[in-house]
């Protein structure tokens, strides 16, 4: 039987390759709900005129009521949080693929977890923010949490069916477009230099934090909670090729590392596959063409989004929300010109820094802390933006 699949996030960067996954595999795969913000919606409709889902949400009910008469007969148009929890809670749907971006994506995979839909998780901010609130519901509910971050997939390809005891797990980062930069240059970035990564092709906000690191400081935090390793043994290097996505030390002194062209359809594929391996339409190797492979250790003055994320992912509680609010609030100013590329790691430790943490916070009280950092960097600016 095919597998029925929600891709919320469908008209952003992932959600759009995760439908050229779902259209390789018919037989395999099926779209049977979509959902988006509504900023591209003459995307969605042809997402959905093409895929003819069964359930499509978006933001708020004026964008639903003009996509309703657009669609396919047999196609309901939902909108709202309540919206992202019909299409998780569907009764076809059994994985639901999170791709939607920043903070926001929270409510999505409670709505999923709660609805005992196996999550495909490209929103890291999900567990930065509540790893302890998500992972207990997920047990509870018999729900599998599959990495869909390329670091985070394939620490999961290295870790699977293997009993030995972990030294560390070693997340490999581009250094984005100014990791040879000097310091003191830095202050001279724009949001077009800023916006133009080496490798990868992302969105917006992830692109920029690929530049000062703040998403492989998110990412540490969201391996700690996905694999159980204490921050202790979470390491970062520099890997300027992106070929290799993450690697696996063990105690035994044996190192395994995972390699792929820098294409997000395989783990996006190694994420709705699982727990089969399919053949890939994606991501041939040219053997000839990989360039010699490199790696070094992060420069902590260059990069102190990084130092950040070890610092709020050890002392818990509301430190992390805090984190990414700030960070969504500091990329926003940035990209409209408010702020300089090196005042974001700025506001964000001085987010930490005033923040009064809960220790052993509610959902309600992550929410709040998201909210108190984004507020904090608004007004901390003047409210200009």
């Amino acid at each position: 039987m095919s597998k029925g699949v929600a891709v919320l996030g469908s008209t952003g960067s992932i959600g759009r390759q995760a439908l050229e996954v779902i259209r390789a595999f018919p037989d395999r795969l099926r779209a049977v709900a979509l959902a988006s913000r509504g900023k591209d919606p003459a995307l969605l409709r042809q997402q959905a005129v093409e895929f003819r889902p069964k359930l499509v949400a978006v933001a708020d009910p004026q964008t639903a009521a003009a996509l309703k008469t657009e669609l396919p007969p047999g196609t309901e148009v939902v909108w709202g949080e309540e919206g992202l929890a019909a299409c998780c809670s569907l009764a076809e749907v059994s994985l639901v693929l999170n791709a939607v971006g920043g903070v926001e994506g929270l409510a999505a995979s409670r709505a999923a977890v709660h609805a005992g839909r196996h999550l495909a998780l490209a929103n890291k901010e999900s567990l930065v923010v509540a790893g302890a609130l998500l992972l207990r519901e997920a047990e509870a509910r018999g729900v599998c949490l599959l990495p869909v971050d390329s670091e985070h997939a394939a620490l999961h390809q290295c870790l699977a069916g293997r009993s030995r005891p972990v030294a560390r797990l070693i997340l490999t980062a581009s250094g984005g477009p100014f990791r040879d930069w000097p310091v003191e240059r830095l202050p001279q970035v724009t949001p077009e230099m800023a916006l133009r990564h080496p490798t990868w092709r992302m969105g917006p906000k992830i692109t920029v934090d690929s530049a000062t690191l703040a998403n492989k400081a998110l990412e540490v935090i969201e391996a700690h909670w996905l694999f159980g390793v204490p921050y202790s043994q979470i390491e970062v290097i520099l890997h300027p090729q992106s070929l290799v996505h993450s690697l696996v030390a063990f105690a035994d002194g044996n190192l395994l590392a995972q390699l792929g062209p820098p294409d997000m359809r395989l783990p996006i594929q190694y994420a709705l596959s699982y727990p089969e391996s399919w053949p890939s339409p994606f991501g041939a190797w040219n053997w000839e063409g990989i360039p010699p492979l490199t790696f070094e250790t992060p420069d902590q003055d260059r990069f102190p989004c990084l130092r950040l994320g070890y610092w709020a992912g050890r002392q818990g509680g509301t430190y992390p929300a805090v984190l990414a609010g700030a960070d969504e609030s500091a990329v926003e100013l940035f990209l409209a010109g408010i702020i300089g590329f090196e005042e974001i790691p700025r506001l964000i430790e001085e987010a930490l820094t005033c923040h009064r943490p809960v220790a052993e916070p509610t959902w309600e009280e992550v929410k709040e802390a998201v909210a108190w950092a984004r507020r904090w960097v608004k007004e901390r600016k003047g409210g200009r933006w």
